[in-house]
């Protein structure tokens, strides 16, 4: 048997990013590994072994087809736009805008992961991306004294995640606007720290705890 050959995009990719990224695609979509195999057109176990050997570098049309299965780009789907903003293609033909719910917004910040927090500091308005959860129906994250996410300790802050579908030109947003506190209890950042679902991503020593308790939540969404 011949070895597939190699494209760009799985030479300049990481050994082992393509199977995490496979598999996290479909964790997003809600689909199996057999769903996704009969949608690309591929055996489940090529699939399994695509996504649990690093050393896998399938052929360019092979990666066509399961970008397309799973509804994203070759470029996300091989790690092509890490350094590029989300959003750089065209407008859907026929875009639809709506306002989520309550309930809608609640369910998409309950998944935990990374928002966008701003503050106002002395040098003006900031946005930094922190990792966070939902706990008790309130924005928690861990940050470093004196670190920009902590200067927002004691006042009004925004919270915003989103998620953008480069390939169908869509997406959602939440916007959560609140009070951030920092939490004092031992107890409570006990607690909080044995729920918290990962480690903050930039590392080093970050123990201080902050709550946001929100006063408004609003969200958006774009479907074509």
């Amino acid at each position: 048997m011949t070895e597939p050959k190699r494209t760009e995009a799985t030479k300049e990719r990481s050994p082992g990013d393509l199977g995490r990224r496979l598999a996290s695609r479909r964790a997003e979509l809600g689909l199996t590994r057999e769903q996704t195999a009969v949608r690309a057109g591929v055996d489940p176990g090529y699939l399994q072994h695509l996504e649990e050997h690093a050393v896998a570098a399938p052929g360019q049309g092979t990666l066509l087809r399961l970008a397309g299965a799973l509804e994203t780009t070759l470029a996300a789907l091989t790690g092509g736009d890490t350094d590029r903003p989300p959003g750089p293609g065209q407008a859907g033909p026929t875009s639809e805008f709506t306002q989520l719910s309550r309930t809608e917004c609640g369910d998409l910040l309950s998944t935990h992961g990374v928002g966008r927090l701003a503050v106002c500091t002395a040098q003006g308005p900031q946005i930094v991306p922190v990792n966070y959860s939902v706990v008790d129906g309130t924005i928690v994250f861990r940050t470093a004294r004196g670190a920009t996410p902590s200067l927002g300790i004691g006042s009004k802050v925004a919270f915003e995640i989103d998620r953008i579908d480069d390939a169908f030109s869509q997406g959602w947003s939440v916007l959560v606007r609140g009070h951030a506190r920092m939490v004092t209890d031992p107890v409570e950042a006990g607690r909080l720290a044995r729920q918290a679902h990962s480690t903050p991503w930039a590392g080093g020593r970050r123990d201080v705890w902050v709550r946001v308790e929100p006063y408004a939540v609003t969200g958006r969404r774009i479907t074509v």
